[in-house]
């Protein structure tokens, strides 16, 4: 295990370099500099201005270094103004030379600064994630007990009308967008209209504290729509474990149906699931975007289209990486994961 853990994590290093140069290289394609530059200094500046003003923070750079430098491995880049002022990328103006850093990358947990925000990189990513983990948990709460149990019920007796009723209940849930089921959900519960205002249609204060009364509606959003899903491959995983042979021969030694359920079947119906389940991890991570738009819910998904709107090269490099590495995290707990819950895997 130890070893298959070691090969997995060297795996994933190196897939979330290769992954996190491709976003570097496109967010510093020459068009988005140009458009940094003019966003920072006038829209109406000359292409020489433009230039002068890319080459003297680094941009212009060979993309190797620029990617060094940004990682924490290549020095940062100095500027000396023709008055004599140095500026670089890991000093302010005025730093006595002795107390200018060399290194100033993510290495050393500088994520760089904000163009949007005008704060640091790091805080504005680390409190958005925590806000986003936060709806991320009430969700899993909600959605995968929910779907398991409805997987479950309808894969014990294929082709019932109780199969039928939680099939049909789970197609519908998975075939309704977060935005359809959100916009109803406001104005069945949150308006007048129906006279059935129970919730607040607006999210905004449940970042600092959530209730039943404003949390409710985002999260049921998001929880309906992945719960079907989930519920359907566990129908589908229980429904071929219920007719394998092991089944059949405990029904023929007159175990009781529930005894088979519980004891034999369930295990085995899970393992399959448990993947769909990790699997979704990353999705809620970025996948809330509507919602939380819907619902003004200034998380994670919000801050990504902030970064990417308004072009905030620093915030989106953050956002990206951090999604590459909750991708990765998930899929290596989902491979431990799977060969704890599977004998046959470790056996081979």
């Amino acid at each position: 295990m130890g070893l298959f853990i070691l090969r997995r994590l060297g795996v994933m290093i190196v897939t979330a370099l290769c992954l996190t140069f491709i976003v570097f290289f496109l967010t510093n394609l020459y068009p988005n500099l140009e458009k940094l530059a003019k966003t920072q200094g006038n829209f109406r500046m000359s292409d020489e201005a433009v230039a002068s003003y890319l080459e003297k923070r680094g941009y212009l750079d060979p993309m190797p270094v620029k990617f060094g430098r940004w990682l924490g491995v290549v020095p940062g880049w100095v500027t000396e103004a023709p008055d004599g002022t140095v500026t670089g990328r890991c000093f302010a103006e005025g730093t006595p030379p002795e107390d200018r850093r060399t290194f100033c990358g993510v290495l050393q947990g500088n994520w760089g600064q904000s163009t949007v925000f005008k704060d640091d990189v790091g805080g504005i990513v680390l409190e958005r994630l925590g806000k986003t983990g936060k709806l991320m948990g009430f969700v899993l709460l909600v959605m995968v007990p929910s779907a398991l149990l409805i997987g479950v019920l309808a894969g014990m007796r294929e082709g019932s009308p109780l199969d039928r009723s939680l099939s049909t209940f789970s197609i519908a849930t998975t075939a309704t967008p977060e935005y359809v089921s959100g916009v109803i959900f406001i104005a069945v519960f949150s308006s007048s209209a129906f006279g059935l205002k129970w919730f607040k249609g607006s999210a905004t204060s449940a970042m600092e504290n959530a209730t039943f009364e404003n949390f409710t509606l985002p999260v049921l959003t998001i929880a309906l729509y992945g719960m079907g899903y989930i519920a359907r491959m566990t129908r589908a995983s229980m429904t071929e474990v219920m007719t394998a042979q092991y089944i059949r021969t405990a029904r023929l030694k007159g175990v009781s149906f529930r005894n088979i359920v519980l004891k034999h079947a369930l295990r085995n119906a899970l393992i399959a699931p448990f993947t769909v389940i990790m699997l979704q991890i990353p999705w809620l991570l970025n996948g809330v975007v509507i919602v939380e738009t819907l619902f003004n819910y200034k998380g994670f998904g919000w801050v990504l289209v902030q970064a990417a709107g308004n072009n905030d090269i620093e915030l989106l490099l953050a956002v990206s990486v951090v999604s590459v590495i909750v991708v990765l995290m998930t899929q290596l707990i989902s491979d431990i994961g799977y060969v704890i819950l599977n004998p046959r895997i470790r056996i081979s």
